[in-house]
């Protein structure tokens, strides 16, 4: 699975453990009785911080990326849900990209799923 991770001026640890609950226990994947999720089918994660995720284009054109929590406090809420993740998967089951690089990310879908899982809602 790959994660794009957008984190908010406004999120907290606990949004973070949420997040982490959310990647590993959403039932989104085809099981042989149900749908399973990311840890039942013992899957692997790329996850790839991605503060443009939260960028505003309500005024103009021009983006407004307020909203995203600067890199600096943002890379340990980051570290926190990487090591939440690979403590119950394992480390070598969650890669991650360069933080705060520039990066080729490819991405093909299987199915039309997409989803975004937002703390605040």
């Amino acid at each position: 699975m790959l994660a794009l991770i957008g984190i908010s001026v406004r999120d907290t640890e606990n949004d973070i453990d949420f997040m982490s609950e959310q990647l590993l226990n959403a039932p989104i994947f085809d099981g042989p009785e149900k749908k399973a999720s990311v840890l039942e089918s013992n899957l692997e994660i790329l996850c790839v911080s991605q503060f443009t995720l939260l960028g505003k284009t309500v005024k103009g054109n021009k983006p407004d990326f307020h909203d995203a929590m600067k890199g600096s406090q943002s890379r340990p809420m980051f570290d926190r849900l990487i090591s939440q993740l690979r403590a119950r998967l394992g480390e070598k089951s969650v890669q991650t990209g360069e933080f705060g690089a520039m990066m080729e990310v490819s991405l093909e879908n299987d199915g039309p799923m997409t989803f975004q899982i937002d703390s605040e809602n």
